[in-house]
């Protein structure tokens, strides 16, 4: 069976939007790989299967490789030594119910002062899911509002 220019861009896609159901961040990358031999072979039919699936694999590694070696640590750069002060305004995604007298726990996407999990407090109930601002630092815990 040969695999037309379209094949591969279908396949592309639909790692791409599997990616979306799978939080691994790794599916996305050979879902590129696969639109990148799509387009090539668009513009440039005739390649062999064998040259399709070598190329495929080789394009899908190296973007593996570039993301975990260069891009994430460039995103995981922490804040540990910055003052308190620098994080506020922080928007993050509330894993566990606030409440005026009951503690939640926030995520942030980035880690801030050292850490990307947080106890948090709040005047008001948050739900599991909300998106929420960072206001304050009090010690070991952070006090959220609704963003």
């Amino acid at each position: 069976m040969a695999m037309e220019w379209w094949h591969w861009i279908v396949a592309g896609i639909v790692l791409v939007l599997l990616e979306l159901v799978i939080p691994s961040f790794f599916v996305l990358w050979f879902g590129l790989g696969a639109l990148f031999v799509g387009l090539l072979l668009l513009i440039a039919p005739g390649f062999p299967l064998a040259g399709q699936i070598l190329l495929w694999a080789i394009v899908s590694a190296a973007m593996t490789v570039l993301w975990f070696r260069v891009f994430r640590q460039i995103r995981n750069k922490t804040r540990i030594g910055t003052a308190s002060g620098d994080v506020i305004g922080e928007i993050g995604l509330l894993v566990d119910d606030a409440a005026p007298f009951k503690r939640g726990k926030v995520r942030f996407q980035r880690p801030i002062l050292g850490a990307e999990e947080w106890p948090c407090t709040s005047d008001a109930e948050i739900a599991i899911g909300t998106r929420v601002k960072l206001v304050s630092v009090d010690g070991s815990f952070l006090k959220v509002t609704r963003a």
